[in-house]
């Protein structure tokens, strides 16, 4: 993925069930066919002509039982948190089409600038009042309240309104400020949280069920993945 720009694509999807999250944006315009969403316990739908933003962190199932075609774009930029609530407008979905035939007929300079009129003509208009100045997130604050509901796993959306964000919001703000997906920061705060407990002497088994890991082993690979 081009780090100032992202990857368009198009792509096919069939009868079989997919599950997966990620640490960017994913734009869907549909192509063709109905493509059935469930991002993070709510349902949607993606036909001809209609679209969504999945932020990063959210895992969403997908499944196509006819077939769906559907223009993907992979994107880091930050300003689509704003967009996220908001349908595809007229502009992006003609956009979207000849965005489609650059992909497949590989038109370079359409793909390379695309991701960037892609979301010029999805953005809401803006106003002309002057931007309020972003309330600063605690991030120390927020990492002590997250740890003591570790057991619990506390989810992305319970970690954005702690802070009166919306969790597309949160996930924006992480990968700004701290560099990373939202979920990537909470699990190195179980995880470095688990190691302190194991050098204390707790064992693995109760490291394991006070942060929020459903069994020995499932803490010992994650810790495994992340190389510690």
């Amino acid at each position: 993925m081009h780090a100032a720009h992202g990857h368009l694509s198009v792509r096919d999807y069939g009868a079989s069930h997919g599950s997966h999250d990620h640490d960017h944006f994913q734009i869907l315009i549909g192509l063709g066919g109905v493509l059935e969403l469930e991002v993070a316990g709510r349902g949607q739908r993606i036909s001809t002509g209609q679209g969504c933003v999945v932020p990063p962190g959210e895992r969403h199932d997908f499944e196509a039982r006819h077939g769906a075609r559907c223009l993907v774009l992979d994107s880091r930029a930050s300003a689509w948190a704003r967009a996220s609530k908001a349908p595809p407008p007229p502009a992006a979905l003609a956009l979207a089409g000849y965005l489609a035939r650059a992909c497949t007929e590989h038109l370079p300079r359409a793909q390379h600038i695309g991701p960037a009129l892609l979301l010029e003509a999805w953005m809401p208009p803006t106003t002309s009042q002057a931007t309020r100045p972003r309330r600063a997130i605690d991030w120390e604050a927020l990492a002590r309240w997250a740890l003591a509901r570790s057991s619990s796993s506390p989810s992305v959306s319970e970690l954005a309104a702690r802070v009166h964000l919306s969790a597309a919001q949160l996930a924006a703000r992480c990968r700004a400020e701290r560099g990373q997906s939202t979920q990537q920061w909470l699990r190195e705060l179980r995880l470095a949280q688990a190691r302190a407990w194991r050098d204390e002497g707790a064992t693995v088994a109760e490291v394991a069920r006070r942060s929020g890991y459903r069994s020995p082993s499932a803490l010992t690979a994650a810790r495994r993945r992340a190389g510690i």
